[in-house]
Order: structure tokens, then sequence, then C-alpha cells
């Protein structure tokens, strides 16, 4: 899969790089039940729930290949980071590979960079590796100095990959933010995209801009929009 051709790319190469994602607060077990054989049809690479369903989705995707994704702090990444830390090991102990966490932005926004920091600590020191931590900087409510510097912070922090966005604030991922954050961190994290993401060809854009990873409740949209599904 060669992300500099990501617009060629079959649909089976497209679910590798999916998180089929359901976030809504009033998704009931038929919904889950319904994104996990999503998930199992397609081949996407994790199915992202909060995180009171973790167990339940865990028990769905036993003996697949399909990693179970948490979300920490979500959606406002306001609450303390002992919360947080907790929120993060009981997802693990519940059956979660990966967790997406939510930094502190309001921290963000005062310029208080220790706190930043030391709450994505907080989560990474109950999940450590394998165990993958994204952490949403919410790209709509930052300057693009505090984008890159949040970037940073991330990866100084022990983070996997950084992510564009909850979904649930006031925008979603952009080409030009997916590019910032890719100069930010270089080669040595992953960039997730996440927010507003319903089709092929933007998924495919976000790949060719430096996203190793697409966030979506469309999943099945997208690869469906790829010319060659297999």
């Amino acid at each position: 899969m060669d992300p500099n051709n990501a617009s060629k790319m079959t649909g089976a190469e497209m679910a590798q790089y999916i998180d089929h994602t359901l976030l809504k607060p009033e998704a009931n077990r038929a919904a889950l039940d319904k994104l996990c054989e999503e998930a199992i049809l397609h081949g996407f690479k994790a199915a992202c729930v909060n995180s009171g369903w973790v167990g339940y989705v865990a028990e769905m995707l036993k003996g697949t290949n399909i990693a179970v994704c948490s979300v920490i702090g979500f959606p406002l990444g306001a609450m303390c980071s002992p919360a947080k830390a907790f929120e993060a090991r009981q997802a693990v102990e519940d059956g979660a590979q990966e967790l997406d966490m939510v930094l502190n932005i309001g921290a963000m926004k005062s310029g208080d960079l220790k706190a930043v920091e030391e709450d994505i600590q907080a989560v990474r020191l109950e999940a450590n590796s394998p165990v993958v931590l994204k952490v949403i900087i919410e790209t709509c409510l930052l300057t693009n100095d505090e984008k890159a510097k949040a970037c940073e912070i991330a990866q100084n922090a022990g983070a996997d990959f950084v992510k564009t966005s909850t979904g649930f604030s006031t925008g979603g991922a952009t080409i030009e933010d997916v590019i910032l954050m890719r100069k930010a961190v270089g080669s040595r994290m992953g960039v997730k995209a996440s927010g507003g993401i319903k089709d092929f060809e933007t998924a495919a854009a976000m790949i060719s801009a430096g996203a190793t990873r697409i966030g979506a409740g469309a999943g099945v949209a997208i690869v469906s929009g790829a010319l060659n599904p297999s």
C-alpha cells in the first residue's frame, strides 16, 4: 500500500487504514453488533467505541485481527488526569489494544505545557506498549503554533499517534492540519485523521497528505467507494 498512490488503493487496502467508529451516546447493543459485523466483513484495522462498551466489543471481536480501540477523556479532555488514567487502565483490562485520548485543551490554550504533557504521561503509564496511544489534539480549537506544539508534547510524552479531532467539536480533519501534524512529528509517529471523513476520495487525500490512520463512522461507505473493492 503506497500512500502516494492512495487514490488507487483497493477497498481492502483502504480498510487497513480505518478505525471503524461508533461514539454516539445513544448507541445501543444492536448498533455495536452492527459495527463489529461490519468491521469483520470489511477487515477494518480497528473498532473504536466508548470505554463502557470495550468489554462487549472485545468479546464480539475475539479471534479476529481487528483491534479494539477505546476513547479516553472523550470528547472534552477536561477531566482530571487521574480520571483519564483510571479510564485507560480499565479499558485495557476490558480488552482495549488502542486508546484515543483527548488532551487537556484548556491547559494547552493556557500555555500550561507541563500540565498537558503530564496528562498524557498519566495515561501512558497505565497503558504501556504494546497498547497504542493516540492523542486527540482537537485541531479546530488550536492555532497552528499550538497544533505543532501539541504534537511535540504528545511525542515527548510517549504517544504513538497524534489525531486531528473528536468529531464532536466545531470542525474535523483537514488536509492542511494533516500536513502540519505530519511535519511536526516527522516519520516517528502515526497521524490519525478523524472528523467528517465520509468518502473514499477524502480518505485517500488524507493518506496522501500524511495520515496513517483514518477514524470514521462511514467506514463502509469509504471502502465501498474504491474502484476495486478487493
